[in-house]
């Protein structure tokens, strides 16, 4: 039976909530702030509690069930970093507070920034960006302001392979740079010799993924980086995939100049639902200067600190600064989130996540290679694999497994990304996912390529246990109809 709508659940003089007497004067609303055509039910506390409470289960969640969206890492959310996020400490603390009053919060951020330099092996690091692409903003225009700072105006190019972040060419685009894209080898690496013809005195800098988004590690990643050292350039390490490197490699000490890490991928806070997210930038000493401000500095007792001599924390802007990137202080729950994975794990876990990370996409691309084919699948992956979605003897299609996969009760892995794989479904389990979940996925995609053989109709028409059926995509995002809250078409 199908649930009833908000708008039929209401009848005049029902009330949700009763606000309380104001304890101000009254005024009235002026004429053109009141909306007549404003149409909201009138319904009662325990209808609207139904209401959102039905709909909040019609969503997939990482709390409900595997969540294998390739490159994005989406893995379980430890509900202690919410403990601690709502701590009143931090919760109840405002950005225009004097400094004195916020040193715990302070200090919190301070010692995130110390962390993230050490887990990155970077000499300097700045917790604005408010999302992983901001923080490759942030970092692309790092690299542009420091070569302009040295006069050096005619370089204009950024080298992007084929196999990099999808996001970077926007990022790079939107800094008024050039992209120059590079392919990969028969290997999934960088291809050398299309990197060394492209390399000349225009490059501000290479934007390299690594492991990238086939899983695989750049087996040639040193060389990579000399290449762009001797041309002048750059490195940005774009950090989407650094669960895979935890405790196990730092891009700093393989010659990044900058990178982002993304503390919702990698370091369990929540994402997805538009926000909120967190890039934090890590740089090499030559950026530290144009780093995004303001950012945290301690001064030691005896260090012209006159307060109780206690270490003092303070907010300052770097000498030749881009500038802020978010206003105030950058997503501060989130970074509250963030610290206490990392202080509840210590340098061991951190490690310990990398490899069973690692562990898991090997074992679950085992499995698959038994189903689909895996394009450079002679290579063990790192966090994440990339399979081609057909089978043989079907013209069944990525996008179709994808979406029968929905009715076994996963969320469909990312499709079409990276595109020099054809059919791409790009599978990313997580450290977090069991070796039981893993295999009831594997069996769950088995018995679809066989129904794209013997029914590949059920295919075709899935999903069929959803509340929305299988949508027409392309005239969705032609003819956008956006429904009354609660009502449908």
């Amino acid at each position: 039976m199908t649930e009833p709508l908000i708008y039929d659940l209401g009848a005049p003089g029902r009330r949700a909530v009763r606000m309380p007497e104001s304890d101000v004067p009254l005024t009235e609303i002026p004429a053109l702030m009141v909306r007549d055509e404003l149409n909201l039910p009138e319904v009662s506390e325990i209808d609207v509690v139904r209401h959102y409470t039905r709909l909040s289960g019609l969503n997939h969640s990482i709390d409900k069930g595997f969540y294998p969206l390739g490159s994005c890492t989406m893995k379980y959310n430890p509900r202690i970093n919410e403990d601690v996020a709502r701590l009143p400490g931090f919760a109840g603390i405002h950005p225009l507070q004097d400094e004195e009053t916020i040193q715990g919060a302070l200090f919190l951020t301070f010692v995130l920034q110390e962390w993230l330099k050490e887990i990155g092996g970077f000499s300097g690091a700045s917790l604005q960006p408010a999302a992983g692409a901001h923080g490759e903003f942030a970092g692309i225009l790092m690299m542009r302001a420091y070569h302009l700072d040295r006069g050096d105006t005619k370089r204009s190019k950024i080298l992007i392979p084929d196999s990099a972040h999808g996001t970077n060419p926007a990022s790079t685009t939107m800094s008024g740079l050039q992209v120059v894209e590079i392919p990969s080898d028969e290997r999934g690496n960088v291809d050398l010799e299309s990197l060394r013809a492209a390399c000349d005195d225009t490059v501000v800098g290479l934007m390299i993924t690594n492991p990238n988004t086939l899983g695989l590690f750049e087996e040639q990643i040193e060389a990579v980086v000399r290449l762009i050292q001797n041309c002048g350039g750059l490195v940005y390490g774009d950090g989407a995939n650094m669960n895979a490197l935890l405790g196990v490699a730092r891009p700093g000490e393989l010659g990044f100049d900058v990178m982002h890490y993304n503390l919702h991928k990698t370091f369990g806070t929540p994402h997805g639902g538009g926000g909120p997210g967190s890039g934090p930038v890590g740089v090499s000493e030559r950026l530290i200067p144009f780093l995004p401000g303001p950012i945290v500095e301690t001064t030691q007792p005896g260090e012209g600190n006159d307060w109780e001599e206690r270490p003092h924390h303070r907010l300052v802007m770097p000498e030749k600064s881009i500038g802020r990137m978010t206003a105030f202080y950058g997503q501060f729950s989130v970074l509250v989130r963030a610290y206490t994975y990392i202080r509840m794990h210590g340098p061991e876990g951190m490690r310990r996540i990398a490899e069973h990370a690692v562990l898991n996409a090997n074992y679950l691309q085992a499995l698959v290679s038994k189903i689909f084919p895996i394009p450079f699948g002679n290579r063990a992956c790192m966090h994440e694999f990339v399979a081609e979605g057909k089978v043989e003897g079907s013209d069944v299609r990525a996008l179709d497994i994808a979406k029968r996969l929905m009715d076994f009760g996963f969320h469909p892995p990312t499709n079409y990304f990276p595109l020099i794989v054809h059919e791409a479904l790009m599978i990313e389990p997580t450290e977090t996912e069991s070796k039981q979940t893993l295999d009831r996925f594997a069996r769950a995609l088995a018995d679809i390529a066989r129904e794209a053989v013997q029914d590949p109709d059920s295919l075709f028409t899935a999903p069929h246990s959803t509340p929305i059926a299988r949508l027409d995509e392309v005239k969705a995002a032609k003819d956008l109809v956006i429904c009354r809250w609660g009502q449908s078409e």
